[in-house]
């Protein structure tokens, strides 16, 4: 992997994070199309995934610090119910990936058709998201081990996380910016989970980092974080105007034609 195609791989970590149109699926399209396999090496996906979990920080950190600050009243208060919700979320792909691992993985390394379908359920369900009226719920017990199930078959290469979540959150009736608010801060101890269990194939096995450059690294890093930001800002702004419908043509579009492109070639 060179700079230039870290480069490309972060920005679309990045974005492809938060927007609803699937971060995993298009990391699987980008290193089909480029030819490197960057998926593979632990390092740069370690890197990438702790950027845009570091943006996600920055862009609600207000909200982190008060989760904080309440958790250590030590009282069963508004703030610690919103920990809880989210340790419940984590529940249902926590268990997707202890018991099914090895058969999550076998759906990554290029499948870009198995992508491209998923990305027509995605494209699917955010299409629908156009027709629910708008609620003014709030997050329940229930509603979190609901959208922590979407989670967790979000896992599917071309299954948006964001798009999962949010989606699901909106078909329960919860408000918009409530439901976007839960579907981030719900992400973050997944992926600080999964780049500790990384950290600690690399310790068993020093072998499964592949040489990449330092330069390469950082390039890949600063990208993906940036984009982030970027990316995390914007989608705020979108399920709060309800425009999530123009992802789905989106999803759409690139299913298509990467079903072309691959039969064709």
């Amino acid at each position: 992997m060179n700079t230039l195609e870290a480069l490309i791989l972060g920005i679309v970590q990045g974005l492809t994070e938060f927007l609803p149109v699937s971060s995993s699926g298009h990391i699987e399209l980008g290193t089909y199309l480029l030819n490197v396999q960057s998926s593979d090496n632990l390092i740069f996906a370690i890197l990438v995934h702790g950027a845009t979990a570091l943006s996600t920080i920055v862009v609600f950190r207000r909200d982190i610090l008060d989760l904080l600050r309440g958790l250590l009243k030590f009282s069963w208060n508004e703030e610690t119910q919103f920990v809880a919700k989210i340790v419940i979320s984590m529940i249902p792909v926590g268990l997707a990936g202890v018991l099914y691992e090895d058969e999550i993985e076998q759906l990554f390394g290029g499948n870009v058709v198995f992508v491209a379908l998923m990305l027509l359920v995605t494209g699917t369900l955010l299409l629908i998201t156009w027709f629910t009226k708008d609620r003014d719920g709030s997050v329940t017990w229930w509603k979190a081990l609901i959208i922590g199930i979407a989670q967790a078959i979000a896992i599917l290469p071309g299954i948006s996380r964001s798009g999962a979540t949010i989606t699901t959150a909106l078909y329960l009736g919860v408000e918009k910016n409530k439901a976007t608010r839960f579907s981030f801060l719900m992400v973050l101890p997944p992926i600080i989970g999964a780049m500790l269990l990384k950290f600690k194939d690399i310790a068993e096995a020093p072998e499964l980092a592949t040489n990449i450059p330092v330069s390469v690294l950082i390039t890949g890093f600063v990208a993906a974080f940036v984009a982030g930001l970027i990316a995390c800002q914007w989608m705020i702004s979108i399920v709060r105007k309800g425009k999530l419908i123009y992802f789905a043509y989106y999803c759409y579009a690139i299913a298509i034609i990467t079903l072309i492109f691959y039969f064709i070639s």
